[in-house]
């Protein structure tokens, strides 16, 4: 499983197009949004300076980059490409593929989150102590497992001419309404009421807490640890449905 991991790592890093998106575009993206604030400016409802809330809002939008698009789309044409078919007749357990697919996008989505934060301290001048940066780093890591497991379910639900329509209207829907690429206090109030369910608006919530020297919310951490356990079993039982069609 290492091997295949090792593999994975180096596919993704060799992969131009996937880097600028997990890494580079979340930043221009903090940039293009949060570049104009003041240092004082503050959003809505939250306490929140532009660049703390857009810092930690396009960090996450950039490991959910990492780890939804690009196992997504990699799974559902390693399938039809007949790799997966070839991993089975080896010695590596099921189990293992998926794992080897979530550690890889895991690593891989760290970088997309350190620049981030890399940018908004040197260009905003986003001060917190050792403690928070660490904290969000972990946090906001820690949380893209959700959308890794996503995913994989995506990659084995879907074939290769339908993942990436289906993947990119998850991606861009999630990042939206979850609030993501605005603040959801901006929202209408029957939409606010919808995005406080979504998984990307407890994820950004995980980090906001931190910024405020706060504990996470009970509901956000709730509602993620429900997520992940519907989308990883979600991507196990697809998984065994396409082992029993092979």
């Amino acid at each position: 499983m290492n091997s295949l991991i090792k593999l994975e790592l180096t596919r993704a890093l060799r992969n131009r197009k996937f880097l600028f998106f997990s890494v580079i575009y979340p930043s221009a993206l903090f940039l293009l949004i949060a570049g104009s604030a003041g240092s004082t400016d503050k959003i809505d409802g939250t306490g929140l300076t532009v660049a703390t809330y857009m810092m930690v809002s396009m960090a996450s939008f950039g490991a959910l980059t990492a780890v939804l698009m690009g196992n997504s789309e990699r799974i559902a044409k390693e399938r039809e490409s007949g790799w997966v078919r070839q991993l089975r007749l080896t010695t590596l357990p099921g189990r293992g593929y998926v794992i080897a697919k979530t550690a890889s996008a895991a690593v891989v989505s760290l970088p997309s989150i350190v620049v981030v934060f890399i940018v908004a301290a040197t260009v905003k001048d986003v001060r917190l102590d050792a403690w928070q940066w660490l904290a969000l780093t972990g946090a906001i890591w820690a949380g893209s497992l959700v959308f890794a497991a996503l995913g994989v379910a995506i990659g084995y639900m879907a074939s290769g001419d339908a993942v990436r329509p289906i993947t990119m209207i998850t991606y861009f829907g999630l990042s939206m309404l979850g609030g993501l690429w605005m603040p959801a206090t901006t929202f209408p109030d029957w939409l606010q009421s919808i995005a406080k369910w979504l998984p990307t608006h407890a994820y950004a919530a995980l980090g906001q807490a931190i910024e405020q020297s706060q504990s996470p919310h009970a509901k956000d951490i709730t509602l993620l640890v429900v997520y992940f356990a519907l989308f990883a079993g979600g991507a196990a039982w697809l998984y065994r449905k396409d082992t029993l069609k092979a």
